[in-house]
């Protein structure tokens, strides 16, 4: 654990140990007591630094009403109450399928759940528009593990399961997902990212598993290969598709489908529904049937303040006093570059605080050593560029720190996210001000 020496310091930017001082905002929310009004002129907003997205020189910073980040989280009865049309027991699935699912706990489906799963079973295309950690992996692999089952009895081949997804850690996640809901049913999966080594990958595939789950850029490396042949996969699932093509996923993506069954099925999940994913939509599916469930952006359990920097301290001296506090128990971190993210690791654990880091420099071996560390506790930090800021479950995340800006809102969304999961309140602090340290 840090030291707790700067506790008793003077106060930086009007925070006090042991609470937020409230004042209202102008969004009507609670202003925390750590930022001071923001001095600046006119509509209060921040960001456009220049270029084009993706971190270091040029990168442009989110750009919207500092009020949006400021908003005091509010425990309230639900006055709307979901009610779904079917339990998991409803469903036209296999039972073994059934005692897996009631072995996992789940008995009512969520929105995305209660609305996709009937679609697919009818073999429709679907675009799913839902928030992370709204059960999406749950709504698609129930009903696309049954298919493979009911066309396996009957000799089909093309019922095999192509799932894309942007990053390597979403990718395992499905994968356990997946293992927890085929256990003695007979059904293999492969896990294909990179950053891990390959040739055990290879193997998996040469046994021609029923679900093939990775990320763009590997999947294109095995079909160069000729290691992963497409032509008998009827079915493609493209999870997170706005991150895809955030990241610059677009062609491979092109170049993966192209390689499929002209008549395949194609579900489509994405967070956001922007002109770029309509014309991928348009692209990708034929007549699909839409189901949105997404809700409001940010949680109503979360937070979420400014942390105004100024003049004469520094970003990581502010940190440390923050990260100090007894009620910082678990705290996720986000820089913007790979190089940043690990210089400021490298200085927390200096500093005395069990720090970790994940980012795409790492490898596959470390970046999930540093998952499972963050997860037991045995890290109270972790400190990470946007591959962590979504598909990512992590129990009970106490505070998001946006260290640096994102690039927009919608990841700003995605990285305070994190924190304020399965109805507990969570705390996320942007820094405002203070140069790069």
């Amino acid at each position: 654990m840090g030291s707790s020496s700067s506790r008793g310091g003077g106060r930086t930017g009007g925070y006090q140990s042991g609470g937020y001082q409230g004042s209202r905002s102008s969004s009507g929310g609670s202003r925390g007591g750590y930022s001071s009004r923001p001095s600046f002129g006119g509509r209060p907003s921040f960001g456009n630094r220049g270029g084009g997205r993706g971190g270091g020189k040029g990168f442009q910073e989110m750009r919207v009403d500092l009020s949006k980040l400021i908003n005091k989280a509010v425990i309230t009865e639900e006055v709307e109450h979901f009610v779904p049309e079917h339990k998991f027991s409803d469903f036209a699935i296999s039972e073994n399928l059934k005692d897996n699912i009631a072995k996992k706990g789940y008995l009512l489906p969520t929105p995305i759940q209660d609305r996709s799963i009937p679609h697919i079973l009818r073999n429709e295309d679907i675009v799913g528009i839902a928030n992370t950690g709204t059960g999406k992996t749950a709504a698609f692999l129930i009903p696309l593990i049954d298919k493979v089952l009911k066309s396996r009895v009957h000799g089909g081949k093309s019922a095999r399961v192509l799932i894309m997804v942007p990053t390597r850690e979403l990718a395992l996640q499905i994968d356990a997902e997946f293992l927890g809901f085929t256990r003695g049913l007979g059904l293999s999966s492969v896990c294909c990212v990179g950053g891990a080594n390959i040739q055990p990958q290879i193997r998996v595939l040469r046994r021609d598993p029923a679900f093939v789950i990775g990320t763009p850029g590997r999947l294109k490396d095995l079909m160069e290969r000729r290691e992963l042949e497409l032509q008998h996969f009827g079915t493609v699932v493209l999870d997170e598709a706005d991150r895809m093509l955030d990241m610059g996923f677009i062609q491979d993506m092109r170049f993966i489908l192209a390689k499929m069954l002209k008549d395949r099925h194609t579900l489509f999940f994405s967070a956001t529904l922007s002109s770029e994913i309509e014309r991928l939509i348009g692209e990708f599916l034929k007549e699909p049937a839409r189901i949105s469930v997404k809700t409001r952006d940010t949680s109503k359990n979360i937070d979420q303040d400014v942390v105004r920097v100024e003049g004469g301290k520094s970003k990581i001296d502010v940190l440390h006093e923050l990260v100090a506090q007894p009620e910082f128990e678990k705290v996720l971190v986000f820089g913007r570059t790979k190089h940043g993210v690990e210089k400021l690791m490298e200085e927390l654990n200096q500093r005395g605080f069990r720090s970790v880091s994940i980012h795409g420099n790492k490898t596959h071996g470390n970046r999930q050593r540093a998952l499972a560390d963050f997860k037991s506790g045995k890290a109270q930090i972790m400190v990470a560029t946007d591959v962590a800021a979504r598909g990512l479950d992590i129990p009970d995340v106490s505070h998001v720190i946006n260290y640096d800006l994102p690039g927009t809102y919608e990841d700003y969304v995605h990285r305070i996210g994190r924190t304020g999961r399965a109805s507990k309140k969570g705390k996320a602090l942007t820094f405002i001000g203070g140069g790069r340290y």
